[in-house]
């Protein structure tokens, strides 16, 4: 077994959201920083999400207002980071007679309106669905709607971008890397890894639990010698169905269910229509999650009990499932349990001490990291500032509003490219697209093209920039290509990849 002499101030076990919005904290803060993924980043709960950064309208019935406070404030700073993976949505919500009162929701979005510092997104307004267009798909009989705002996030993006920016402040990001085992030694971690069937041992003097609903197990394999008990996790699991696209505006809809749950319908990758989440306790093994027939049906059912079109399990042409690790405060359904994030310190005297991440929502990652650099901040008596609530994330460094501008100087820059592809370009990457194409003079220069405008260059990008390994790295997460890529073209960056790899 290999082993480093060098000694990191922080490890962390986990390349989700939270993993990587703590490490992107901590070095930018003066920390040296390595995190260990035992898969691609984002391979897990942080690319399964409804895409939403929202304060959570639902929460306000479980009287979730800090969080839904710190949330609905985070909208404006994520979209001001990352305007060109976080645009903002607005969303209607049609009143159903006989569910929640037309007063509840006026006061819930009164709330939502002024509790979370809004300024530059749009308030709450009501609509008449027997006139506006929103109305047009609906079945007849919904006469009444309130339209609120909220914002759309590229998930998986967000979680790699995160991971970029920690790189090239200093990081050590490892993903496929598997932490074995660790103890705490003279003060330290001895962390063991495994990666491509090399093992190396690490020492550093904090270690970060951020692995989401795998955190159970990491705690199994540190030797801490304390005897913890079982982490506190409530796993949830929450599926969502993608259909063909199913009306033409471009506004979203939240629909009250009779069970008191609530499902999303959304505008989805130009020609479909997103649709979810699912709400129920999951007992399997993380890995395994995928959106059963009972969860596709309950989706379908209850989007049709709005929409003038009958939606059928047949018409879904993908799925895609998640397990939420919450933190297990007793609630009695899945629906009603915090999505509060709860941080656990174990920080005996003279030994290292261990952060373990219970909980959690992608909107409020940014919140969670700066929390956890501060339970951790007494260990680092030299520690920086906080920053990231102003610092721009790779590709971000344009305005809010500024995505046109930005593709009307990607055109001006490279006039010979396909103008949809500089489209997409700059939505995926930003200004770090004028990086990616750099001395690109037409499409010969661009390489070999797998479908789906994805050419070689970009897939080199992702490889050297953003840790794409593999076409399911590049099609589902690093970008939602997949759902236009035709099985041999997979096949065919499959090979290319490998062989770029070689």
């Amino acid at each position: 077994m290999e082993e480093s002499g060098q000694v990191f101030d922080l490890a962390i076990v986990g390349g989700g959201i939270n993993g990587c919005g703590i490490a992107r904290d901590a070095v930018g803060r003066g920390l040296s920083v390595v995190l260990f993924e035992k898969g691609d980043l984002a391979s897990g709960t942080s690319s399964a999400s409804t895409k939403l950064i929202h304060g959570g309208l639902r929460y306000l019935e479980y009287c979730e207002f800090r969080l839904v406070r710190e949330a609905l404030a985070e909208r404006e700073v994520l979209w001001g980071l990352a305007p060109h993976i976080v645009w903002p949505l607005r969303f209607v919500l049609p009143h159903h007679p006989g569910l929640r009162p037309a007063w509840m929701l006026r006061l819930g979005l009164w709330l939502y309106d002024h509790i979370g510092g809004r300024r530059l997104l749009p308030p709450t307004r009501t609509l008449d669905l027997r006139h506006d267009p929103a109305g047009q798909p609906l079945r007849p009989g919904y006469g009444r709607a309130f339209e609120y705002s909220d914002c759309w996030v590229e998930d998986a993006r967000l979680v790699v971008l995160n991971a970029r920016d920690a790189a090239d402040r200093g990081a050590a990001i490892r993903p496929r890397t598997r932490v074995t085992g660790a103890r705490r030694e003279a003060g330290l971690w001895v962390i063991e890894s495994e990666h491509e069937g090399k093992s190396e041992t690490v020492k550093a003097r904090a270690l970060v639990d951020a692995a989401g609903p795998w955190a159970g197990e990491v705690l199994d394999v540190l030797k801490t010698g304390r005897g913890e008990a079982h982490a506190p996790l409530r796993l949830v699991q929450g599926s969502h169905i993608v259909v063909p696209r199913l009306y033409a505006h471009e506004r979203c809809y939240i629909f009250q269910n009779a069970d008191g749950r609530i499902i999303f319908a959304i505008p989805y990758e130009g020609d479909f229509t997103l649709i979810g989440t699912t709400d129920r306790d999951f007992s399997g093994h993380p890995e395994d999650v995928h959106a059963t027939p009972e969860e596709v049906a309950y989706l379908c059912a209850a989007a049709s009990e709005y929409f003038a079109a009958t939606i059928a399990p047949e018409q879904v042409v993908w799925t895609y499932s998640g397990v939420r690790a919450l933190y297990d405060d007793g609630a009695g359904a899945a629906q009603s349990a915090t999505r509060d994030y709860v941080l656990a310190l174990d920080a005996p005297e003279e030994g290292a001490p261990l952060l373990t991440v219970f909980g959690g929502k992608i909107t409020t990652y940014r919140r969670l990291a700066e929390a956890a650099l501060t339970r951790l901040a007494p260990h680092f008596p030299h520690l920086g500032a906080p920053f990231t609530a102003t610092a721009p994330l790779p590709g971000g460094d344009f305005p809010r509003q500024g995505y046109d501008t930005l593709v009307r100087a990607l055109r001006g820059a490279f006039p010979a490219l396909d103008p949809a592809l500089l489209a997409r370009l700059a939505r995926a990457y930003g200004t770090s697209a004028f990086q990616l194409l750099d001395g690109v003079s037409d499409d010969d220069d661009l390489g070999d093209w797998f479908g789906a405008h994805l050419c070689a260059r970009e897939v080199d990008y992702l490889m050297d920039r953003e840790w794409a390994e593999t076409a399911a790295d590049v099609l589902w997460r690093r970008s939602k290509l997949g759902l236009r890529t035709a099985p041999h073209a997979v096949e065919a960056l499959d090979a290319y990849m490998a062989a770029k790899r070689a």
